[in-house]
């Protein structure tokens, strides 16, 4: 599938509090707001559907794995950004003091698949990870 042919993804996710949510997601990542119920709403990521449930009890840990040395959570999700863009909300990130699972960096340095990343959690303890590839048509290349 080609960006040109891309469609939007709808991903539900399990939040604890609405109004924590709402000031994480339009607060601070900038997202419009879509529909919405007592228990649930759904926000507009990066042109992406995601639906934030709430749950009655936390979960679990979420579990990690290693990747480059550094405690990746098993389960997130995020969005690719253009270059500019993810530099711009790192920065954002940075002056509004947000704590990151993994600090904002660049992997692959020089090489083809040279890409920036980061990581943090909303204030349920779900993962989103923030990336860009210097080349994006480099997002499934294997070399």
């Amino acid at each position: 599938m080609t960006q040109k042919s891309l469609y939007p993804f709808h991903l539900a996710f399990p939040i604890l509090d609405i109004e924590e949510a709402r000031a994480f997601y339009v607060g601070l990542l900038g997202c419009g707001v879509g529909r919405e119920a007592e228990r649930w709403i759904d926000f507009d990521f990066y042109g992406h559907q995601i639906s934030a449930h709430v749950i009655d009890e936390p979960e679990q840990d979420v579990a990690t794995n290693t990747v480059d040395g550094k405690q990746v959570p098993a389960r997130h999700f995020g969005v690719v950004l253009p270059w500019d863009t993810w530099h711009a909300l790192r920065d954002k990130l940075k002056a509004a003091a947000t704590d990151f699972l993994i600090e904002p960096g660049i992997r692959f340095e020089g090489e083809p698949g040279e890409q920036a990343t980061m990581f943090i959690s909303d204030p349920s303890g779900n993962g989103l990870e923030f990336k860009a590839f210097r080349d994006p048509s480099r997002l499934f290349a294997r070399d």
